[in-house]
Parts: structure tokens; sequence; C-alpha cells
């Protein structure tokens, strides 16, 4: 059987190494060119790219996979089934209908629920208490086909989008090489999605990782770990924008008369924040041009004096 493999970021590279630990041949990976990357602006070859030639296994970089000569490309490889992982395009019906055992995609999350590009990180924001992979069939709508296996992963109180997507990569790795076998021998069992019960979890934008201090302690702890590590939550003190990195819950139902984003207080190891609805302690943070730090280094070297405001209209940083 000839497998095409496509994916492009971390999340992806764990069901490829275990197609090839499995016996599997991979005729060739898709993956998104090489993007310029940190302030030096170097460019970076993708995560499946390196993990592919680490495995030597050959490597195609379409920067756009609906061209004619991409298509062309695939389809001279005559591969029997396509697995996808994150790979970042939407892709075109003439792929879809190239291989004989057709296309199937390791989403991370518990379809219908979460279809879109950033479950893992809105599965934590919006509190859910458990994720997980769904091996589903591929078509034209988005994260909308057949549903062929799932795994249940649970969302612990201080999982954040960092270790839940760790656990999402090789939880959906193991999924994939168990549901492979009833592909190929036709006894996978597909199972409609239920419409009715759909969600979605689009792309985040700079307003998703901007803490709004009038929501409630519990939403903010939430936002906070389901930024961590990437993109970050920010808000702005003095001028300054500051990137939140951990909080912990003082007081779910606090309420002390004071404005959402007031200063409480700020010594030993915490800033204590007012929310609309709870106290919150900020334990990690980085200040704008500084390195990402503890609450109690910050708060050795300067004094944050109760009182002051953190600013929900935060520029970019």
């Amino acid at each position: 059987m000839r497998i095409l493999f496509m994916g492009t970021p971390d999340f992806a590279v764990p069901s490829m190494k275990a197609l090839v630990e499995a016996g599997y041949n991979i005729v060739c990976v898709v993956t998104q060119p090489d993007r310029p990357k940190g302030r030096g602006k170097q460019l970076t070859p993708p995560p499946v790219k390196v993990a592919a030639h680490d495995l030597g296994l050959p490597v195609y970089q379409p920067e756009k996979v609906r061209t004619e000569d991409s298509l062309d490309y695939l389809e001279n490889l005559r591969p029997d089934l396509l697995v996808t992982a994150a790979y970042g395009q939407i892709l075109p019906s003439r792929l879809l209908n190239l291989p004989r055992l057709g296309c199937v995609n390791v989403h991370a999350s518990l379809l219908p629920k979460h279809r879109g590009g950033a479950p893992i990180h809105r599965c934590i924001i919006n509190g859910d208490k458990e994720s997980g992979v769904t091996i589903m069939r591929m078509v034209q709508q988005l994260d909308a086909g057949d549903m062929l296996s799932q795994v249940r992963v649970p969302i612990e109180e201080r999982d954040t989008v960092g270790t839940l997507h760790d656990k999402l990569a090789q939880a959906g790795a193991k999924l994939l090489i168990e549901t492979i076998p009833a592909i190929l021998d036709g006894t996978v069992k597909e199972t409609p999605q239920d419409e009715s019960l759909a969600t979605y979890s689009p792309n985040l934008t700079r307003e998703d990782e901007r803490i709004d201090w009038s929501k409630k302690a519990r939403e903010i702890y939430n936002q906070v770990r389901g930024l961590n590590p990437w993109p970050v939550a920010f808000t702005k003190l003095d001028g300054k924008v500051y990137k939140i990195w951990w909080t912990e819950i003082v007081d779910e139902l606090a309420v002390t008369g004071k404005n959402p984003g007031t200063v409480l207080k700020a010594e030993k190891d915490e800033i204590q924040v007012q929310t609309g609805e709870g106290i919150l302690a900020i334990k990690e943070l980085q200040p704008e041009g500084k390195r990402r730090m503890a609450a109690a280094e910050l708060l050795r070297g300067q004094t944050m004096e109760a009182g002051k405001q953190f600013d929900d209209q935060a520029e970019n940083f």
C-alpha cells in the first residue's frame, strides 16, 4: 500500500513516525514551504519536514497544493491512501478523489465539536473537561466527514495548550495505527456526524489573546493556560505590554468593590488582580522587552503598588 502523508506542525510528527514504525510505505510527505521565523526571520523548515528527512522520506513542499503542477505530481505517485494531520491547506476534490482507499484526517477534537483550525486552544479556553482525537473521512466541507474512530483524552486542571497538544498528538498517532487495518480490509465503521451538535474553533486572532479583566477569574485562568506556550495572553500596565504566562485562582467569587483589572496586592510571589468575578493571582509574566519570569523575580526588582490598573485595551506586543 502506498500512503501519501500530508502534515506540517509538531502535531503531525507522531502520526507520521507511527506509520513508518508500523511498516507502512509512505511514498511522499507533503508539507508547507519553509517560512521565515524568529527575530532574524531565518528560513525555517516545518517540523514534519525535519522529521521526514530524519526518517529518509521524500518531501514535497508546494506553495499551493491545488495548482495543476502540484496535482500532476501527486497523481504520478499513485497513492492508495492519503493521510493528513494539520496540513494547513484545503484539499481540492481532484486530490480527495485520487486514492482508491480515500483520504483520512487526524483531527484533534471529539467531532462534531471543535471543527476548525484551533481545537486544542479553544477547548481549554472554553473550560472543556475532555478533548480527544477523531479519525475522519475528508470531504469538501470543513471537518464534516464521517467519523471512523475516536479516542477521549481528559483535560487536567493544569493542562496548557502545550501539554494537551502533546497528549493528543500521541493519542492520534496510536488511534491512526489502530484504524488503518479496518480501512484496508473494508470493515471500518463510518459514522456520520450529527450536524446539530457541530461547533467551530476558528484560528486565533489577536483579540483572543487580549485579557478582558471584566470576565470571571475562571475564564481568564482558562484563557491564559489555553494560550500557553503559544501565542500567550497579554495585557497592559503603565503603558507597557505584559505577556501573562501563568495565573492561579485565589477566590472564584470574591468581589472587593475595586474595578476589574485593579492590582489588589503585589508581594512575595504573586500579583493579585480583581476580575469581573473573583480574584486572580499572576504567577508568571513577561514585561515588554524582557524575558519570561516568575512574579517573585519581577517584584524583587520593582515595586507594584496596590491600586494600579491593568488596561484591557492592550496594544500589540
